[in-house]
Protein backbone atom coordinates (compact mmCIF):
# COMPACT_ATOMS: atom_id res chain seq x y z
CA UNK A 1 0.00 0.00 0.00
CA UNK A 2 0.92 3.65 -0.54
CA UNK A 3 -0.04 6.44 1.63
CA UNK A 4 0.93 10.11 0.42
CA UNK A 5 0.03 12.55 4.21
CA UNK A 6 -0.48 16.14 2.90
CA UNK A 7 -0.20 18.82 5.76
CA UNK A 8 1.48 22.17 6.94
CA UNK A 9 3.24 20.32 9.27
CA UNK A 10 5.61 17.40 7.81
CA UNK A 11 8.10 17.74 10.16
CA UNK A 12 4.92 16.48 12.88
CA UNK A 13 5.89 12.72 11.32
CA UNK A 14 9.38 12.80 11.03
CA UNK A 15 9.65 10.29 14.00
CA UNK A 16 6.24 8.47 14.66
CA UNK A 17 6.77 6.55 10.93
CA UNK A 18 10.05 5.42 12.43
CA UNK A 19 8.81 3.37 15.33
CA UNK A 20 7.55 -0.50 16.08
CA UNK A 21 4.51 -1.44 13.04
CA UNK A 22 4.74 0.50 11.32
CA UNK A 23 8.26 0.82 10.31
CA UNK A 24 8.40 -2.68 10.24
CA UNK A 25 5.89 -2.72 7.17
CA UNK A 26 8.06 0.59 5.69
CA UNK A 27 11.05 -1.67 5.70
CA UNK A 28 9.62 -4.98 5.02
CA UNK A 29 8.05 -2.70 1.92
CA UNK A 30 4.76 -3.94 3.36
CA UNK A 31 4.00 0.24 3.04
CA UNK A 32 5.00 3.55 1.43
CA UNK A 33 4.62 5.99 3.61
CA UNK A 34 5.21 9.93 1.94
CA UNK A 35 4.37 13.40 3.42
CA UNK A 36 4.05 16.38 1.79
CA UNK A 37 3.94 19.94 2.67
CA UNK A 38 1.33 21.63 1.16
CA UNK A 39 2.99 24.96 0.97
CA UNK A 40 5.07 23.36 -1.89
CA UNK A 41 2.14 23.81 -4.14
CA UNK A 42 1.53 26.94 -3.63
CA UNK A 43 2.59 29.56 -6.55
CA UNK A 44 2.78 32.63 -4.61
CA UNK A 45 5.98 34.37 -3.11
CA UNK A 46 4.57 33.97 0.52
CA UNK A 47 3.32 30.82 0.14
CA UNK A 48 -0.05 31.05 1.50
CA UNK A 49 -2.32 28.33 2.55
CA UNK A 50 -4.90 30.00 4.15
CA UNK A 51 -6.99 32.95 4.35
CA UNK A 52 -10.15 34.63 5.88
CA UNK A 53 -13.12 33.37 5.51
CA UNK A 54 -15.39 34.89 2.92
CA UNK A 55 -18.67 36.02 4.96
CA UNK A 56 -16.79 36.80 8.19
CA UNK A 57 -16.23 34.81 11.25
CA UNK A 58 -12.96 33.71 13.18
CA UNK A 59 -9.93 31.87 12.57
CA UNK A 60 -8.59 31.02 8.74
CA UNK A 61 -9.46 28.02 6.03
CA UNK A 62 -7.05 26.14 3.98
CA UNK A 63 -7.04 27.34 0.55
CA UNK A 64 -7.94 25.15 -2.34
CA UNK A 65 -5.32 25.74 -4.81
CA UNK A 66 -2.47 24.13 -3.07
CA UNK A 67 -4.57 21.07 -2.30
CA UNK A 68 -5.89 20.63 -5.83
CA UNK A 69 -2.30 20.79 -7.13
CA UNK A 70 -1.40 18.11 -4.53
CA UNK A 71 -3.54 15.95 -5.53
CA UNK A 72 -2.98 16.46 -9.23
CA UNK A 73 0.55 15.64 -8.94
CA UNK A 74 -0.35 12.62 -6.76
CA UNK A 75 -3.47 10.89 -8.80
CA UNK A 76 -3.04 12.65 -12.09
CA UNK A 77 -6.58 14.05 -11.93
CA UNK A 78 -8.51 16.61 -9.44
CA UNK A 79 -11.59 14.65 -10.41
CA UNK A 80 -12.34 11.82 -7.69
CA UNK A 81 -14.64 9.98 -10.37
CA UNK A 82 -11.33 9.15 -12.63
CA UNK A 83 -8.93 8.37 -9.22
CA UNK A 84 -7.22 5.78 -10.41
CA UNK A 85 -8.69 1.93 -9.12
CA UNK A 86 -7.71 1.48 -5.50
CA UNK A 87 -7.30 5.01 -4.43
CA UNK A 88 -9.13 7.26 -2.19
CA UNK A 89 -8.90 10.76 -0.62
CA UNK A 90 -9.66 11.21 3.07
CA UNK A 91 -10.34 14.32 5.03
CA UNK A 92 -9.77 14.23 8.93
CA UNK A 93 -12.84 16.07 9.90
CA UNK A 94 -15.05 15.57 12.99
CA UNK A 95 -18.14 16.02 10.48
CA UNK A 96 -16.71 11.99 9.26
CA UNK A 97 -17.77 9.12 9.86
CA UNK A 98 -15.83 7.72 13.20
CA UNK A 99 -13.44 5.43 12.55
CA UNK A 100 -13.87 1.75 13.84
CA UNK A 101 -12.26 -1.74 13.58
CA UNK A 102 -14.53 -2.21 10.30
CA UNK A 103 -13.29 0.67 8.66
CA UNK A 104 -10.00 0.10 9.17
CA UNK A 105 -10.04 -3.11 7.51
CA UNK A 106 -12.41 -1.51 4.37
CA UNK A 107 -9.62 0.47 3.80
CA UNK A 108 -6.78 -2.09 4.42
CA UNK A 109 -9.16 -4.52 2.22
CA UNK A 110 -10.02 -2.33 -0.46
CA UNK A 111 -7.68 0.04 -1.41
CA UNK A 112 -3.34 0.49 -2.56
CA UNK A 113 -3.22 4.21 -2.60
CA UNK A 114 -4.32 6.42 0.08
CA UNK A 115 -4.44 10.07 0.66
CA UNK A 116 -4.99 11.87 3.68
CA UNK A 117 -5.42 15.51 4.15
CA UNK A 118 -5.04 16.58 7.30
CA UNK A 119 -7.20 19.47 8.31
CA UNK A 120 -6.25 22.78 10.33
CA UNK A 121 -7.35 26.25 11.76
CA UNK A 122 -11.42 26.01 10.66
CA UNK A 123 -11.28 23.76 7.85
CA UNK A 124 -10.70 23.37 4.24
CA UNK A 125 -12.79 25.31 1.36
CA UNK A 126 -15.52 22.90 0.73
CA UNK A 127 -14.68 22.36 -2.67
CA UNK A 128 -11.87 20.33 -1.56
CA UNK A 129 -14.52 18.14 0.31
CA UNK A 130 -16.79 18.77 -2.83
CA UNK A 131 -14.44 17.91 -5.87
CA UNK A 132 -11.86 15.50 -4.13
CA UNK A 133 -12.72 14.21 -0.80
CA UNK A 134 -13.88 10.40 -1.36
CA UNK A 135 -13.79 9.69 2.23
CA UNK A 136 -14.42 11.89 5.32
CA UNK A 137 -13.13 10.30 8.91
CA UNK A 138 -13.49 11.19 12.21
CA UNK A 139 -11.67 9.59 15.09
CA UNK A 140 -13.69 11.17 18.16
CA UNK A 141 -16.49 13.66 19.31
CA UNK A 142 -13.99 15.98 19.87
CA UNK A 143 -11.78 19.05 17.94
CA UNK A 144 -7.80 18.81 17.89
CA UNK A 145 -5.77 21.39 16.62
CA UNK A 146 -5.12 19.89 13.04
CA UNK A 147 -5.82 16.50 11.24
CA UNK A 148 -1.85 14.85 12.06
CA UNK A 149 -2.62 13.07 15.33
CA UNK A 150 -5.96 11.48 13.71
CA UNK A 151 -3.70 10.63 10.46
CA UNK A 152 -1.22 8.71 12.70
CA UNK A 153 -4.05 6.76 14.03
CA UNK A 154 -5.29 6.17 10.94
CA UNK A 155 -2.49 4.98 9.29
CA UNK A 156 -1.58 2.89 12.60
CA UNK A 157 -5.14 1.37 12.80
CA UNK A 158 -4.90 0.58 8.89
CA UNK A 159 -0.78 -0.69 8.60
CA UNK A 160 -1.47 -3.38 11.17
CA UNK A 161 -4.48 -4.79 9.17
CA UNK A 162 -1.96 -5.50 6.15
CA UNK A 163 -0.76 -8.70 5.32
CA UNK A 164 2.87 -9.31 7.00
CA UNK A 165 2.91 -6.61 9.14
CA UNK A 166 2.30 -7.94 12.41
CA UNK A 167 4.39 -10.95 13.80
CA UNK A 168 1.31 -12.96 14.07
CA UNK A 169 -1.35 -13.91 11.04
CA UNK A 170 -3.95 -13.83 13.96
CA UNK A 171 -3.21 -10.62 16.25
CA UNK A 172 -4.72 -8.55 14.28
CA UNK A 173 -8.04 -11.16 13.92
CA UNK A 174 -7.50 -10.83 18.31
CA UNK A 175 -7.76 -7.63 18.77
CA UNK A 176 -10.61 -5.83 20.32
CA UNK A 177 -13.30 -4.89 17.85
CA UNK A 178 -12.29 -7.32 15.11
CA UNK A 179 -15.38 -9.78 16.36
CA UNK A 180 -17.60 -6.46 17.43
CA UNK A 181 -16.52 -6.87 21.20
CA UNK A 182 -13.68 -5.86 23.11
CA UNK A 183 -10.66 -7.92 23.96
CA UNK A 184 -10.37 -10.34 26.68
CA UNK A 185 -7.48 -9.97 29.63
CA UNK A 186 -3.81 -10.57 28.98
CA UNK A 187 -1.36 -12.25 31.25
CA UNK A 188 2.44 -13.11 31.50
CA UNK A 189 4.92 -14.43 34.18
CA UNK A 190 5.10 -14.09 36.73
CA UNK A 191 2.30 -16.77 38.14
CA UNK A 192 1.64 -14.79 41.24
CA UNK A 193 2.79 -11.13 41.68
CA UNK A 194 2.52 -9.02 45.36
CA UNK A 195 -0.39 -11.95 46.04
CA UNK A 196 -1.93 -11.73 42.56
CA UNK A 197 -2.43 -14.60 40.87
CA UNK A 198 -3.35 -15.71 37.08
CA UNK A 199 -6.58 -17.14 36.56
CA UNK A 200 -6.02 -21.30 37.09
CA UNK A 201 -7.78 -21.81 33.79
CA UNK A 202 -4.91 -20.39 32.00
CA UNK A 203 -1.91 -22.20 33.76
CA UNK A 204 -4.44 -25.74 32.73
CA UNK A 205 -3.42 -26.40 29.26
CA UNK A 206 -6.85 -27.19 27.97
CA UNK A 207 -7.06 -25.14 25.20
CA UNK A 208 -11.03 -25.52 25.22
CA UNK A 209 -11.50 -23.97 28.21
CA UNK A 210 -8.54 -21.02 27.68
CA UNK A 211 -11.14 -20.27 24.53
CA UNK A 212 -14.22 -20.53 26.53
CA UNK A 213 -12.94 -18.36 29.42
CA UNK A 214 -11.57 -15.63 27.21
CA UNK A 215 -14.84 -15.55 25.00
CA UNK A 216 -16.77 -15.21 28.79
CA UNK A 217 -14.52 -12.60 30.24
CA UNK A 218 -14.27 -10.36 26.93
CA UNK A 219 -17.87 -10.43 26.87
CA UNK A 220 -17.94 -9.03 30.41
CA UNK A 221 -15.69 -6.55 29.74
CA UNK A 222 -17.80 -5.16 27.03
CA UNK A 223 -20.54 -5.07 29.00
CA UNK A 224 -18.94 -2.89 31.72
CA UNK A 225 -17.44 -0.51 29.44
CA UNK A 226 -18.44 -0.42 26.10
CA UNK A 227 -22.49 -1.70 26.67
CA UNK A 228 -23.48 0.26 23.15
CA UNK A 229 -21.10 -2.53 21.24
CA UNK A 230 -23.97 -5.11 22.19
CA UNK A 231 -27.20 -4.98 20.28
CA UNK A 232 -29.71 -6.62 22.02
CA UNK A 233 -27.94 -8.03 24.67
CA UNK A 234 -29.90 -10.08 27.51
CA UNK A 235 -27.18 -10.31 29.77
CA UNK A 236 -26.86 -14.33 29.70
CA UNK A 237 -23.36 -16.25 29.21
Amino acid sequence: MKVDILTIFPEFFGQVIEFGIIRRARLAEIVEINVHDIRKFTTDKHRMVDDRPFGGGDGMVLKPEPIFAAIESLLGTSEKENYPSGSRVVLLTPQGRQLKQSVAKELADEINHLVIICGRYEGIDERVNETLVTDEISIGDYVLSGGEPAAVALVDSIVRLLPGALGSETSAENDSFSSGILDHPHYTRPAEFRGMKVPDVLLNGNHAEIEKWRAKKALEKTRIFRRDLLEGDNGDM
